[in-house]
């Protein structure tokens, strides 16, 4: 009985509120561990002490604090759409409150080593995988997915699709543009030699399309060399955070990014100050 109604509630999440795959799927995780751990008991009989048990075992287990905020909210959700879908006759996590999450500053990398990444004996499909991650503040599922009419080279501009399924256009750069030009004969030539078509951008020697945990090992691997801990995403706050420095607006960062509330951008101004603040104190020591 539990199975059919997650599965009711992903297609409602799916069709209705247009949530991407990977939202998807974390929805799924949360929901299901948490059907696992009330066993046999049916959701219209969970109560909130149900609730309060998983929450309290999610703390034993030493789940982090970020971790347990996502899966209450995931927890809420569903109750929600449950109850007004009749399911249940009350919501049991009504009164549930979201832990408050130390906020936690992104890492990002300085331009002088932004300037060494790219100066690394790079491919080209790594040249274009770096531009569009620091150039375009692109996220990697959105890298990955890049189609070859998704871009104007003439026009200088991206199309891609984000999270929620939302469309945006982004700039490119002279540098962004050089290396997607250079790379497209070896992409054409990659296909040709599997005698294989494809709708996407990035294909790796293999003629097949380049998976986000391609992209991730790269970026780790290449701040290995820097001595520094990165990963895809640590390129698009850099993306973010250079921006704010150089006096881009807020608003258009946030457009840039595809963020839906400006608050979400707004963590970078905080980054902008936290480095301000380190580069004056270290001219006055």
């Amino acid at each position: 009985m539990n199975t059919q109604i997650l599965s009711e509630y992903l297609e409602f999440l799916e069709i209705e509120k247009g949530l991407a795959e990977n939202t998807l799927e974390a929805y799924r995780r949360d929901l299901s561990g948490f059907f696992d751990f009330c066993g046999d008991i049916d959701v219209s009989e969970i109560k909130r002490t149900q609730i309060n048990s998983y929450i309290r075992n999610l703390h034993e287990k030493h789940f982090s604090p970020t971790s347990i905020m996502r899966k209450i909210a995931s927890l809420r959700g569903f109750f929600k759409w449950a109850c007004i879908n009749e399911v249940i006759k009350s919501n049991p996590a009504l009164t549930l409150e979201q832990p408050k999450v130390p906020q936690k500053l992104p890492k990002v990398m300085t331009v002088e080593e932004i300037n060494n990444l790219l100066n690394q004996n790079l491919t080209k499909i790594q040249k274009v995988i770096v531009e569009l991650l620091y150039g375009c503040g692109l996220r990697v599922s959105e890298l990955v997915n890049i189609k070859i009419t998704d871009y104007n080279l003439n026009s200088k501009y991206l199309e891609c699709t984000g999270k929620g399924s939302k469309d945006r256009i982004v700039p490119l750069g002279k540098k962004a543009v050089k290396a997607i030009k250079n790379f497209l004969p070896e992409r054409d030539y990659n296909l040709q030699k599997y005698n294989k078509q494809s709708k996407y951008l990035l294909i790796n020697e293999h003629g097949k399309q380049v998976t986000r945990q391609e992209v991730y090992t790269f970026i780790h691997e290449s701040g290995k060399r820097l001595h520094k801990s990165i990963s895809p995403h640590t390129l698009r706050h850099t993306f973010a955070t250079h921006l704010l420095e150089n006096g881009a607006d807020l608003r258009v960062v946030q457009e840039l990014l595809g963020h839906s509330n400006v608050s979400t951008t707004q963590l970078y101004t905080h980054i902008s100050k936290k480095r301000l603040k380190e580069v004056y104190f270290s001219i006055k020591a």
